[in-house]
C-alpha cells in the first residue's frame, strides 16, 4: 500500500505544482503587450528631425518650430490637444475620411506610438498669436462664433470650442489663432464632403455661406 500512496502523493504534488505555475503565468501580463506612455522628448525628436532610417521627414519643415507654422498653407499645431492630433494622423493614415496625399504618405509611416509622442510634444508647446484682418466682417464673425446662426440652426462655435477657442481636450480641437485661410479651407472641405471625419462639423458647414465661413474664420484667427 505504501508505494501506491507514495506514487499518488507524487502525482498530486506534480498536479498542484503545474496548476500553481499556470496561475502564475496567467497572472503575469504577456510581454510586449503593455503600451508605453507617450514621450514628449521622443515626439520632439521625430517632429524636428524625422527618422531617415524609416523614411520619415521632419514635421518642422512645413509646420514650423514648435508647431507654429509660418505660412497659412500649413496649420498651426502648437498647443493642440494630443488626442485630436492623434485622431487626425490616424484619419490621414486611413485615407478615407480625410484624404490628403502629403499627409497620407507621411502618416502611413508612423506607428501609434509615434503619433502619441508627437501629439504630446505639440500639446506642450506655446501657440503663437494670430490676428483678424478684415474689419468689415469682424462683427459678423463674432456673432457667428458666439451666437451661431439662428435662422439656419447653426450652433455657436464657442459652445464646443470654448469662448476663447482653446477647445475641450479629447472632444473639440483648439482653433484660436489658427490661420484664417486654413480654417476657411477646412470649413469648405467639410461643406463639400471632401473632409468627412466630423459629423458635427459637416452638418454645421453645410448650412454656411462663403461669406459666413470667411467671416468666422477671420474672427477665429484673432481669438485670444
Amino acid at each position: 500500500m505504501r508505494p501506491t500512496i507514495s506514487v499518488t502523493l507524487k502525482t498530486l504534488l506534480i498536479t498542484v505544482g503545474l496548476s500553481l505555475a499556470g496561475l502564475s503565468l496567467a497572472a503575469e501580463p504577456a510581454k510586449g503587450t503593455a503600451k508605453a506612455a507617450p514621450d514628449a522628448a521622443k515626439g520632439e525628436a521625430l517632429y524636428s528631425n524625422g527618422d531617415p532610417k524609416r523614411g520619415i521627414v521632419a514635421c518642422i519643415g512645413c509646420h514650423g518650430s514648435n508647431g507654429n507654422s509660418g505660412a497659412a498653407a500649413y496649420p498651426k499645431l502648437s498647443g493642440q490637444h494630443a488626442s485630436y492630433t492623434v485622431k487626425q494622423l490616424k484619419d490621414y493614415k486611413a485615407g478615407k475620411d480625410r484624404p490628403n496625399a502629403i499627409m497620407g504618405a507621411f502618416s502611413a509611416l508612423l506607428t501609434d506610438e509615434d503619433m502619441a509622442n508627437v501629439g504630446l510634444y505639440l500639446e506642450k508647446q506655446t501657440p503663437s498669436l494670430g490676428t483678424a484682418k478684415n474689419k468689415a466682417t469682424i462683427e459678423l464673425g463674432q456673432k457667428i462664433y458666439r451666437g451661431g446662426i439662428a435662422g439656419k440652426s447653426v450652433a455657436a462655435c464657442a459652445g464646443c470650442h470654448s469662448p476663447n477657442g482653446v477647445g475641450i481636450p479629447a472632444q473639440y480641437p483648439r482653433i484660436s489663432g489658427q490661420w484664417a485661410e486654413y480654417t476657411e479651407a477646412q470649413l469648405i472641405a467639410y461643406r463639400s464632403g471632401e473632409r468627412k471625419n466630423s459629423v458635427q462639423m459637416s452638418a454645421i458647414a453645410s448650412k454656411m455661406s462663403d461669406v459666413e465661413i470667411k467671416a468666422v474664420a477671420d474672427y477665429i484667427a484673432g481669438l485670444r
